[in-house]
This record gives C-alpha cells, sequence and structure tokens, in this order.
C-alpha cells in the first residue's frame, strides 16, 4: 500500500492460482467491511481505491490502492491500471467522469450503473427523477437555497411542512414547521445537520400523513431470463435523537404492511431500480399511510437498514449485493424476526470506547439472542456509527425489546 495519496501502488497483482474476477470497491468505510469478506467467499480478489493510507478496509481486502478518488485524472488512470471486471461505487465523493470512461471502455461494469451512480450523490436529481420523470407517489417538494427561499415557499404553500438537510446523516436535521417563527430555526437545523462540502441547500416537503418509514431492500441482478429484481421483506425504522444530541436509528423486520401497500412498495421500488440501471443492492425508502405509499429516496449499495439483515436473513443485504455484482444466484429468505439499534456519535464530538469496552460488550450480550458490533472509523466524519445493537425475537415486538436492552448496555462505551 501506498502510503502518499496521488500516487499508486506500483506492486504487481499476484497471478499464482485461478483467475479471480477482480472488483474495484471506490471507498473504503467500515459499513463495506461486510460486503468485502461476502466477496472474496464468492472467490472474486477486491482492491479498495480510496484518498486513505490507513483506511478500515485496508487490513481485509487483497490489495489497496491509494488516490483522490474525487479526481478524474487519478481515479482514471487507477480504473486503466488495475483493469476491474467491476467497479463498485461506495462513497459520494467519487468523480463520475473517470466512471463514464471506464463504462466506455466495454471491460469494466460500474456498479451501480453510470446513472445511479451519478444520482447517488445527487438528491435533489433522484427526486425529480422520481415524481417527474417515473411519476412516483411523493410529497410536494422544494429544493431551496436559503432563509429567504424558504420562507417564499412557505407562504405559497403552507404549513405543516417538514425541512430536512440534502444529504447529510439519517434523521438528522428535521424540522417541521407550523408557524411563521419555525423558518429560520429550522432552515439553521438542516444546515448544521448538512453537508459541509456543498452550498446550504435544503428539503422543504409538505407533510403528507404516514404511519410508519419503510426500507425495501431490492436486489437487481442478471439471470437467463433477463434482468431480475428480488425483494426482502420490509424494514420498518425510526430516528430517535435524545437531548444531548445523541443519535439512534431503531429498525425491524419484517414491517407490517398490507399487501396492497406492499405491492406498492415493490412496484415503486422496481421502477426506480430499472431506470437507475447497473446491478446490486438498492434500498428504497418509502413513507406508508395505511394503503398509500410514498417514495421518499433511495441508496444505491448495502447502508444501515442492510445491517439488521446480517441477522434477519440467510443471505444479508451485503451477501446480496456481492451476489448481484457477480451475477449469481440470490434468495431473500428472512430466517427470523429481528430488530436493530444504531449508535451515532454526537456531532463534532470525537467519541471512543471505555477501557473496560470487553466488560460492556459481554454484559449487553446476555440478552438473548442479541449481537453487537462496534464500528472503527477513519477521522473526519461529523456524524459516525459508533455501535450496533441486534437481536431476534419470536416476533417483531420481542426482537425490539431485546435490541433496546442490548443498546442499553452498549451505549456505556460513549458515555
Amino acid at each position: 500500500m501506498n502510503g502518499q495519496a496521488g500516487e499508486l501502488t506500483t506492486e504487481r497483482l499476484s497471478t499464482d492460482g485461478p483467475s479471480r474476477t477482480r472488483v474495484a470497491l471506490l471507498g473504503s468505510g467500515d459499513l463495506s467491511r461486510e460486503l468485502v469478506t461476502a466477496l472474496q467467499r464468492l472467490g472474486a480478489e477486491v482492491i479498495a481505491i480510496d484518498r486513505y493510507a490507513d483506511a478500515t478496509l485496508h487490513g481485509v481486502v487483497d490489495r489497496s490502492v491509494v488516490v483522490d478518488i474525487s479526481d478524474n485524472d487519478e481515479l482514471t488512470a487507477a480504473i486503466r491500471w488495475l483493469q476491474p471486471k467491476f467497479v463498485v461505487v461506495a462513497s459520494e465523493v467519487v468523480a463520475t467522469d473517470a466512471l463514464t470512461v471506464a463504462a466506455d471502455t466495454g471491460v469494466t461494469q460500474l456498479v451501480p450503473g453510470i446513472r445511479g451512480a451519478r444520482l447517488a450523490a445527487d438528491p435533489e436529481g433522484m427526486r425529480r427523477l422520481a415524481a417527474e420523470e417515473l411519476g412516483l407517489p411523493t410529497a410536494p417538494y422544494w429544493f431551496v437555497g436559503s432563509v429567504e427561499e424558504l420562507r417564499e415557499v412557505s407562504e405559497r404553500a403552507g404549513y405543516p411542512m417538514s425541512v430536512k438537510p440534502v444529504g447529510g446523516s439519517v434523521g438528522e436535521g428535521r424540522s417541521v414547521m407550523v408557524r411563521d417563527s419555525d423558518i429560520e430555526p429550522a432552515w439553521q437545523r438542516a444546515v448544521a445537520a448538512g453537508s459541509a462540502e456543498t452550498p446550504p441547500r435544503v428539503l422543504a416537503e409538505t407533510v403528507v400523513e404516514f404511519d410508519s418509514e419503510v426500507t425495501l431492500l431490492a436486489v437487481h441482478r442478471d439471470s437467463p431470463g433477463g434482468p431480475a429484481l428480488d425483494f426482502c421483506a420490509p424494514i420498518g425504522h425510526r430516528s430517535i435523537e435524545e437531548p444531548g444530541g445523541q443519535l439512534t436509528v431503531e429498525s425491524w423486520q419484517p414491517h407490517p404492511m398490507s399487501a396492497v401497500a406492499l405491492d406498492a412498495a415493490k412496484s415503486i421500488a422496481a421502477r426506480v431500480a430499472r431506470a437507475l440501471g447497473g446491478r446490486g443492492l438498492f434500498g428504497v425508502e418509502l413513507l406508508v399511510y395505511g394503503d398509500e405509499v410514498y417514495f421518499a429516496g433511495v441508496t444505491m449499495r448495502p447502508y444501515d437498514a442492510a445491517l439488521l439483515t446480517l441477522r434477519t436473513q440467510r443471505l444479508s443485504g451485503f451477501e446480496l449485493q456481492a451476489r448481484g455484482i457477480l451475477g449469481m444466484a440470490t434468495d431473500t429468505i428472512m430466517v427470523s424476526p429481528g430488530a436493530a439499534r444504531l449508535i451515532y456519535s454526537r456531532r463534532g464530538t470525537v467519541s471512543t470506547p471505555t477501557p473496560d469496552s470487553v466488560a460492556v460488550v459481554a454484559d449487553a450480550l446476555t440478552v438473548s439472542e442479541s449481537d453487537v458490533v462496534v464500528f472503527s472509523h477513519h477521522e473526519g466524519h461529523p456524524r459516525r456509527r459508533l455501535g450496533l445493537a441486534l437481536a431476534t425475537g419470536p416476533d417483531v415486538v420481542v426482537a425490539r425489546d431485546r435490541a433496546a436492552q442490548v443498546a442499553t448496555v452498549l451505549g456505556k462505551l460513549w458515555p
């Protein structure tokens, strides 16, 4: 591994043994660890490409290359040198022009496809694709770039109206405005939670009534009969932000939905996946109200909701992604109801586990059918995943209670 960003490794990749399908992973965050393992188990050679010399995955992958993946020239050179069969986008800061060059060679396939890769870093473009091109049901929405624009929108659309950052951590920075005096605080809250690398911009939506927030995981793969889609059982989730700034996201699977609502959700997910193209796992975010379903967003790779499937499904979302990338058979069988609580750091703080972390984890694992994950991180993330509490049970109610117990104990690592 080379420690200097902007330079490629000079070592030759190993050619010993049978030929292995080469997969280049753009981004080396801790969340991709399970994907790397799944790809390697299926016989793939995984190469991590990132700007950090000490990225989380560099001790797990077969090879690592250090370049600035947001630089078109550097990334183009790296892909041309490596000649991977697949390039998997696992970051929002990838130079998409370099991806276009790679795809045009006919040697490399992109995951997701080029359209999906471009829209992964463009929530505004993704919402416009869903609502204006595909005609999917969404809440009436506006993207605004200043508090004055937000005030103008609220005057036209009326209240109540929800405001949230364009990008940023899941569940963070949301507000519901019910009067004029809420406008400026809602703007400030959303901007503070958004990305510092882009100009301030927020999403304002007319509040639609909904019972639940749901993620539907859909794996898009090749099959003998052409492109195919498989759906996982729906995952319900909610965000819990404590007064001290601690953010926890709770999720559970399966989330109960009527047959009509589930069919509508699958139809929306299928249309989004086919419009974006490519292969792999898509996490389609939905708002559900009785039999009505609204599109809310999409992730182009296994994200937070997929962590729950590590214990609830025969093949986790990461294993489904790996099989989808390589064009292999999949199944989305759920083996147990389950729940999870994902603990995030407080914004702007550096959170490290306490010295007695093993004792705390051991205590957490005394809960029946439980498991935990303690994440490691590269510095620089304003809101980082710290720990994950997982639990299964005979039903979702029991699993959620167990996950809450595990999270209460696990949270002692970050007082």
